[in-house]
């Protein structure tokens, strides 16, 4: 079986580009490749992959279920449990860590909430 190469015809389109084009050019076709993921990231979540992002940040599986579960009861998942830690570090002055041990005992969801309803872009410029 013979190889159908159009290696030199798909070439041919980028053989007068210079190197800074060049590199120009593939991290535009990266974003685009790249951008329905980021998207479908944003978008959708479930408790496991927020357990997964917080087992990444160092808490024990036991600390993320508590922080998880509370996200889910305060239907705030969608904004991610990790999200949800660094933020109450944020507004608190605390570290993620302390943040996220508060937060799995039920402490700080009030501020949170609060924060989130008066919008995030209202706020931004304060972090």
């Amino acid at each position: 079986m013979q190889r159908q190469d159009d290696f030199s015809r798909r070439r041919a389109g980028l053989a007068a580009l210079s190197d800074a084009q060049l590199k120009e050019r593939f991290w535009q076709l990266t974003e685009q490749v790249v951008q329905p993921l980021v998207e479908l990231a944003r978008t959708h979540t479930s408790p496991s992959v927020e357990r997964s992002v917080l087992l990444r940040m160092g808490f024990s599986s036991i600390e993320a279920k508590e922080i998880v579960d509370k996200c889910v009861e305060k239907e705030l998942l969608g904004k991610g449990a990790g999200h949800a830690v660094w933020r109450v570090a944020q507004l608190e002055n605390i570290s993620y860590r302390e943040a996220g041990l508060r937060l799995a005992q039920g402490l700080g969801w009030d501020r949170l909430q609060e924060f989130w309803q008066k919008g995030e872009t209202a706020h931004d410029s304060e972090s």
